[in-house]
């Protein structure tokens, strides 16, 4: 009976350690779109975050269980030194991912990897070096931020600064530029960038309150891998209104003009 109770207090000191290192967090939220003059549509979503820290090992796992329990991603990253070693275990579906300038219609393949990089300080600077081959050298000299990116044919620059109440980003990814600028104007947020896109966040009684205008713009080339043609995308303008309630839980409303469309959510973090 003494063997077996030791044992059942090693167990036990065993398990509570385990569980020490590990940390569940996740949202979940409700949406009703009336989706303008089309049919109206509830959607639900919860999603599920574990992450277990051993020393400086982290694994984390994403899963979405609404509807069920489905894996979305599985990560295994270790740091020793300036030496990072990370792993995607997940190998997920990615056919139906859409962005503003395109979308996949067939999965990609297999998406699972291993990466290592390199992170050393240089000075005010770091250099790192991953798996792929790019090396990038990142730092921030009197209040402008750069990062340099060497690619094969394909550098890519990043640099931002606050200048004069302003917040600037520059972005040259391969010959092409991009750049936003932001400032603060009578408690207003303004945005604006060079896909002649503006946006503006002001708060209203407890509210904040999003207008954003998306310009037109081309769509992705008409190819094999992609949903949209060449043809152009029209200009929309969003607005949005945001509440944040004591018991934890978020209210928005949106509504688009591009369908005349009005999205009601309700969502909470845990």
């Amino acid at each position: 009976m003494k063997k077996l109770i030791a044992l059942f207090a090693v167990t036990s000191v065993a398990s509570t350690a385990a569980i020490a290192g590990v940390a569940l967090s996740g949202t979940s939220s409700v949406s009703y779109d009336d989706n303008g003059s089309a049919a109206s549509a509830t959607t639900y979503d919860a999603d599920l975050t574990l992450t277990g820290t051993a020393g400086a090992t982290t694994f984390t796992q994403t899963m979405d269980i609404d509807a069920g329990i489905a894996v979305t991603a599985s990560t295994l990253a270790t740091t020793i030194g300036p030496i990072t070693v990370s792993a995607d275990m997940h190998d997920e579906d990615d056919s139906a991912t859409v962005s503003t300038t395109g979308g996949l219609s067939v999965d990609s393949g297999d998406n699972r990897s291993v990466t290592v990089s390199l992170d050393a300080p240089i000075g005010d600077a770091t250099i790192g070096l991953d798996n792929s081959g790019d090396v990038t050298v990142a730092g921030t000299f009197s209040g402008v931020s750069i990062s340099h990116t060497v690619k094969n044919g394909a550098d890519k620059t990043v640099g931002s600064a606050s200048i004069a109440g302003m917040d600037v980003s520059l972005t040259n990814d391969a010959g092409s530029s991009t750049w936003t600028i932001g400032t603060t104007v009578a408690g207003t947020k303004v945005t604006v960038g060079s896909d002649k896109s503006i946006s503006a966040v002001f708060g209203v009684t407890g509210n904040t309150v999003t207008v954003k205008h998306v310009a037109e713009r081309a769509s992705a080339a008409s190819t094999i891998s992609t949903k949209y043609s060449t043809a152009q995308k029209d200009a929309y303008t969003t607005i949005a209104i945001a509440r944040d309630l004591t018991s934890g839980a978020a209210l928005a409303a949106t509504y688009n003009t591009f369908d005349s469309s009005l999205t009601l959510k309700a969502s909470v973090a845990f």
